[in-house]
């Protein structure tokens, strides 16, 4: 049985967009849209269709995502876009494998479904950036997108400081650093609707090296996924 899920969903300006990201959603899942606190249209969408809200004051997906977690309370928890880029019922494949005790967290990896969806200079960028952490942790990855999955009490969480680009990147640095494991799945990209809060691979050069840089954690880490 596919576990009930809390699911943050990082927004801007997508009010249009919004509510086929909600009506997608799995039965029982609840959404928490979180956003900027100029995102009115959206708030309004999200609070007329029974969204739970979260707002931060700084710009940025990450900081929506933090702002999305505060109120999580379910065991398991998803970050997913709302710009209609990326299909929620996908989410149910992420949280069944987490559930089962396959993996610990599932990364969603960003695939073109569509012309222009995800341009040349985007993908080899995103790829450049999923390979930095290759030497800190081992890992083999071919994307750092957007869509996370996990148990609420996992690196995934609050207690993950980067509110810019570089959150993808502590994510799985602080998991790795735990002895958590990770897993890619892919998932079909296709283009955006609305402003969303999705930053560039500009922001993502920018932010990471700090976060590679920073000594180990692993006691640390180890103790917030329990």
């Amino acid at each position: 049985m596919t576990p009930t899920t809390d699911v943050v969903l990082p927004c801007l300006e997508e009010a249009g967009a919004l509510p086929w990201a909600l009506e997608r959603l799995p039965p029982g899942w609840r959404a928490i849209v979180a956003g900027h606190r100029s995102s009115a249209g959206s708030a309004w969408t999200a609070a007329n269709r029974g969204a739970t809200a979260g707002r931060d004051l700084r710009r940025g997906f990450e900081a929506a995502r933090h702002a999305g977690l505060l109120p999580a309370e379910a065991e398991f928890v998803c970050v997913c876009v709302c710009d209609v880029s990326l299909d929620p019922p996908l989410l149910v494949g992420f949280a069944d494998r987490i559930a089962a005790v396959d993996t610990d967290i599932v990364l969603g990896r960003r695939r073109p479904a569509a012309r222009g969806a995800f341009p040349p200079h985007a993908r080899a960028g995103n790829a450049a950036l999923a390979r930095m952490p290759r030497r800190r942790t081992g890992l083999y990855l071919r994307g750092l997108g957007p869509v996370r999955a996990a148990r609420r009490r996992t690196p995934l969480g609050p207690n993950v400081e980067d509110r810019r680009s570089g959150c993808p990147l502590e994510t799985v640095v602080s998991a790795a650093d735990a002895g958590l494991r990770i897993v890619e799945e892919g998932m079909p990209y296709r283009p955006r609707t609305g402003r969303s809060e999705v930053t560039g691979t500009w922001h993502a050069v920018h932010d990471m090296p700090a976060v590679l840089s920073a000594p180990a954690q692993a006691d640390q880490s180890r103790a917030g996924a329990r």
